[in-house]
């Protein structure tokens, strides 16, 4: 390596300085001789821009190496040691932090991993640079909650090693023991995700392959099983494996991304051992599957399955446990927003019965010790429509416990030239609307002075340069929208579209108002809830 420094581990976590754009290094570790964390690095050679932290609580009072490949030793003597966060004051509450949608405390985020419920926890793994505003690194970082909307981060469950940094996947309970890795009364808690090998100097010349870790504890500490990987390199960059139960034939199923837009199913007894069993072409999409089961309209004699890709677009077909198999052309619901990778919990009780949905929201905030968000989490459904079986995505109920002050308008002409303002000044927003389509040219809402346009003429939806197609139900055009600090996800007609946009709002006004272009149009009713954040106020 090169250059290097040691100390005595004397507090929980060592704070490291990030400079952007400062030449990237890598760093390594060593307590004993033996390498326990190495990651690349933006190690501040001037001012830092923000810090980062290792959690080295486990090697208390123990000699730590700290070293890099290259670069001023100086840049070394700025770690600092400490029993909190860095930025622990304003962390939650910092210019740009989503304040009702997940961000990681520091660093970078993209695709959601991992989703499993046990024992009334909702488990949010996610794509994580944990020393860095960039992707790269990848970890996976942890959270966890009990209602989708308050979340408490339990740090990495997942680290880099010998045969790759750690890509997408999936999670599921074990709750058979079918991987006899269970140990104890908890059950087994199996995360599958992609070692992408190639990524750091220890897993060189290693290809992709898909692996498993396993918790007994709740999914507090996680091991990595002895025999990965579980699944050998098939095909290109072959990645993000979706793993589920598939009680009728008992065996566990594997979504998995091969290469351009073809995708392939797996199936195993014991998530260790796997065999192929068909091919999925999807078109124009890539990464991130997903594959679940739905009942149209609720009807439980009427169950569809849907494949998913990363991009929002899905099949809607019939499952078997052996084959998959389409029923009509590829169809989206999220028209060119700002989400990605979306993806399902698996384990949700049955006495709840939805299927819930989340994926990251790709938004920039500049500035800030974090990057990146997820979006909302929402419900799916299947619904009989004049086109045919479609999925619909709503933000899920418990949005209501943010509900802090409400405003209702009942029955408004909206004349064109004139702007409606209700009287509120909010920041964190919910907005309901029902349109009646009239003789308008175009009417909507600007919510925190972004305007969502709907065109009647061309039945578009119109937001930040995007447009998406929505036809009016009895006449109305429905709308509902959620709007943070850093992005406004717009619903049309009771989720039959979703466009999630990133955008920083913290400069723009917190006003609502309703408008009619060329020609009247009847505004049915307003819903606007103020909301309150979701992080604890002693955090704020």
């Amino acid at each position: 390596m090169g250059p290097s420094t040691e100390l005595t581990v004397q507090r929980r976590y060592l704070h490291l300085p990030v400079q952007n754009g400062a030449p990237d290094r890598w760093m390594r570790l060593l307590v004993d001789g033996e390498a326990v964390r190495a990651f690349r690095i933006e190690l501040a050679q001037d001012e830092p821009d923000f810090w980062v932290f290792v959690d080295v609580g486990p090697w208390q009072e123990r000699r730590l190496l700290v070293e890099i490949d290259a670069g001023d030793p100086a840049s070394l003597a700025r770690i600092e040691q400490a029993d909190t966060l860095p930025g622990e004051r304003e962390l939650y509450h910092e210019r740009l932090r989503p304040q009702f949608h997940f961000s990681s405390r520091r660093g970078w985020n993209n695709d959601p991993n991992g989703l499993m419920v046990y024992r009334g926890e909702y488990h949010l793994f996610y794509q994580h640079n944990p020393y860095g505003w960039k992707h790269g690194n990848m970890h996976w970082g942890h959270a966890i909650s009990t209602d989708l909307v308050h979340w408490q981060e339990l740090g990495e469950a997942l680290y880099p090693d010998e045969l790759g940094t750690c890509f997408s996947g999936s999670g599921v309970v074990d709750a058979q023991d079918t991987a006899g890795l269970q140990a104890g009364d908890e059950q087994t808690l199996v995360c599958i995700y992609t070692s992408a090998g190639g990524r750091t100097p220890e897993s060189a010349g290693q290809p992709f392959t898909q692996s498993i870790a396993y918790s007994n504890d709740a999914g507090r500490t996680w091991r990595k099983y002895e025999g990965n990987p579980v699944l050998g390199h098939i095909a290109g960059g072959n990645r993000d494996p979706k793993v589920i139960w598939h009680a009728p034939s008992r065996k566990w199923i594997m979504a998995l991304y091969l290469e351009g837009s073809d995708y392939a199913l797996y199936a195993s007894p014991d998530l260790k051992s796997w065999v192929p069993l068909q091919q999925i072409v999807l078109p124009g999409a890539d990464e991130c599957p997903d594959l679940f089961p739905l009942a149209v309209d609720g009807d439980p004699a009427d169950v569809r399955w849907v494949f998913w890709g990363a991009n929002g677009t899905y099949l809607v077909g019939t499952f078997d446990g052996q084959t998959f198999d389409p029923q009509g052309d590829v169809q989206r619901y999220d028209w060119g927003g700002d989400s990605y990778a979306a993806q399902t919990w698996s384990n949700v009780p049955a006495e709840d019965g939805r299927r819930i949905q989340i994926a990251w929201l790709r938004v920039d905030l500049p500035g800030m010790p974090f990057n990146q968000s997820m979006t909302f989490p929402c419900e799916l459904t299947l619904r009989a429509t004049p086109d045919g079986v479609r999925l619909f995505s709503e933000p899920v109920q418990e949005i209501a416990l943010l509900h802090e002050a409400t405003h209702a308008w009942l029955d408004q002409v909206l004349v064109a030239g004139q702007t409606d303002y209700p009287e509120l000044d909010g920041e964190l927003l919910e907005v309901r609307a029902a349109f009646e389509v009239g003789d308008a040219a175009a009417f909507g809402l600007t919510v925190r002075g972004i305007a969502v346009t709907y065109e009647v003429a061309r039945s578009v939806l119109r937001c930040e340069g995007r447009s998406v197609p929505l036809a009016p139900v009895e006449g109305e055009i429905r709308l509902q929208i959620l709007a943070d600090r850093a992005s406004i996800e717009i619903y049309g007609n009771d989720g039959r579209i979703a466009l999630p946009i990133g955008v920083p709002l913290a400069d723009r006004p917190g006003t609502v108002s309703a408008f009619s272009q060329d020609g009247q149009t009847r505004l049915k009713r307003l819903e606007v809830h103020e909301l309150g954040s979701a992080w604890p106020s002693d955090e704020r």
